[in-house]
This record gives C-alpha cells, structure tokens and sequence, in this order.
C-alpha cells in the first residue's frame, strides 16, 4: 500500500527539465536557440568550451547557468560536464542540444515524452526518420560508416551521432562518459547498451544552413568517431578484438612454419621468406593473444569491483 502511495506521488510530481548546450563561438546562433529552448524545460545549462567571443555572457543575460572551460577541450569535454552538473542539479529529464541553430527547439517534447511515460531511458533525435533527403551527402556517407562501425555491437539506430537527445534520470545515474572528442557520442551509446537502458528514436527537423558550421572537418569527425568506437570496444570484448586476430597470425605461422621445415627437409633449402612470415607472423600472435587475456583479466576485475 504504501508503495503504491509512494508512486502516485512520484508520478504527481512535476519533472525537473534541464536543457544542456555545449557551445564554442555560437555568439550568432546562442540567443534563438536558448529564447526557445526555455519555453519548455525549468532550467539552461551552457558549458562555454573555451569560446573566444559573447557566447557565454549572451547566455548568461538569458539566463542561463554557465559553466567556463579555460580553454577548447572539446565536444566531449563539455557535454561530459554537462552530465555532471545536469545530475548535481537532479535532473529528473536532460535534453542536450546543439548552440549552432541545426536542432529546432520546438522539438523538446517530443524527446521528453518518452521518458515521463517510461517508454525510454534515452531518446535520440534522429534526422533520418523524416528529412534524410535534406541531408547533405557526405554527411549521410560519413554518419553511414558511423552506424556501420556501432553496428559491430548489435545497435540498430539511424542517427548515432545526433546531439539532439534527452536521457533520464536512470540514465544519467548509470552513464560517466569520458571521451573528450567527437566519439562521445557513439560512446554513450555503447555504456547505455550495456547498462541495459532503453534508447529509442524520434523523427526531429534539422537545420543544415546555420551561420555557426562546425569547426571540426566531416573527415576528422568521422574518424574521431570511429577510433573512439573501435577503442571502446576493444576494451570491452578484448578475447574477440585481440584474440581472434591473434590466433589467425598464430595459424599463419604453423602453417608457414610447416612448410618451411617440409621444405627444407625435401630440398636442404632454407627459405628466408617463409621464416620471415613465420617469425612475423608468430609475434604478432603472441603479442595480440597475450594483450587480449591480460584485458580480459583487467576488464574483469575491474568490473567486480564496481559491482
């Protein structure tokens, strides 16, 4: 009974909405997104990541709580910041949004609703539902190889890489991120997955004519993105990443070995070549197995004691 109670004045309860906007030089965009921003969540959060123009006072003048990087540390650094300040704030629901204009503000419920009906722990908001045809190609090329490369672990989502998203309170409590780069996005992903969180997608409307582009090249971002995902998931099935690689190499050098002794034993003939590949071959593997048990046994470890 007094669980039932307890619920009932949960859910009567009103969610404390924090909206969390990484921003570097947005001086020209900032304004409109926070005027609009703030009509559908209580509070702003700004991580100013090291912006040498107005981007953090016009933020402030709105309202906003600012949160200072001395210097650009990155996309990551400051939506990792985000998430610290969003759950020191108890935030019961966190949307982050982009300070360039690209996301349209009045999508916020959309990605909220979700999460008060606890369908979600995390919603992303996909520009591929809807508008994938105003999608400039290289950027549906490069967010492809993306998706591809997080395919590697079983997620099935269009848009990994939209900053556009808003996570729960569950999800903020079980999600540290700490890539400093591009690749926290396909980070936060890949802990959220194997948390056991729910994520799911909505159709949002995107904005690609913005006067803040991004400063970070298609090429570097997707290649920022990939090594993150390819470190993170090494790290996380390290006897698949190193092993499998290793016993292949391993193989390849019996096999070159074995002929290179059958050959010599037929003809007297040493061949430097297939000792080369045997001995190369036979490092690799042993350096790639060896890397693989030693993660193996550290990851486990590890994951005891935070259990």
């Amino acid at each position: 009974m007094f669980a039932l109670l307890n619920r009932n004045c949960m859910s009567s309860k009103k969610p404390y909405i924090i909206a969390c906007i990484p921003t570097y030089n947005e001086e020209k965009t900032i304004a409109k997104v926070l005027l609009k921003t703030k009509k559908y969540v209580d509070k702003m959060i700004v991580c100013d990541d090291g912006s040498t123009d107005m981007s953090a006072e016009i933020a402030e003048a709105l309202g906003a709580e600012v949160i200072r990087h001395g210097k650009n540390m990155g996309y990551g650094a400051a939506l990792g910041t985000l998430f610290r300040r969003a759950r020191e704030a108890g935030a019961d629901v966190m949307i982050t949004i982009d300070a360039d204009g690209q996301h349209d503000p009045d999508d916020i419920p959309k990605l909220v609703e979700p999460i008060l009906n606890e369908a979600a722990d995390i919603v992303i908001g996909s520009r591929f539902l809807t508008c994938a045809r105003e999608t400039p190609t290289y950027r549906k090329i490069g967010i492809k190889l993306i998706n591809w490369v997080t395919k590697m672990k079983s997620m099935k989502i269009s848009d990994t890489q939209s900053g556009f998203r808003a996570y729960s309170r569950r999800a903020l409590e079980n999600l540290r991120p700490v890539e400093m780069g591009m690749g926290i996005s396909t980070e936060i992903l890949l802990k959220a997955e194997e948390k056991g969180l729910k994520i799911i997608e909505v159709p949002i409307r995107i904005f690609y004519n913005v006067e803040s582009p991004s400063t970070m090249s298609p090429l570097e971002h997707a290649l920022d993105v990939i090594f993150s995902t390819i470190k993170h998931l090494s790290i996380r099935h390290p006897l698949i990443f190193y092993g499998m690689p290793g016993i292949i190499c391993l193989f390849v050098a019996l096999v070159s070995g074995l002929v290179l002794i059958q050959l010599f034993n037929i003809s007297r003939y040493f061949s430097l070549p297939l000792a080369m590949i045997t001995i190369g071959f036979g490092v690799a593997g042993i350096i790639l197995c060896s890397t693989a048990v030693m993660l193996w046994v550290l990851v486990s470890l590890i994951k005891e004691k935070s259990t």
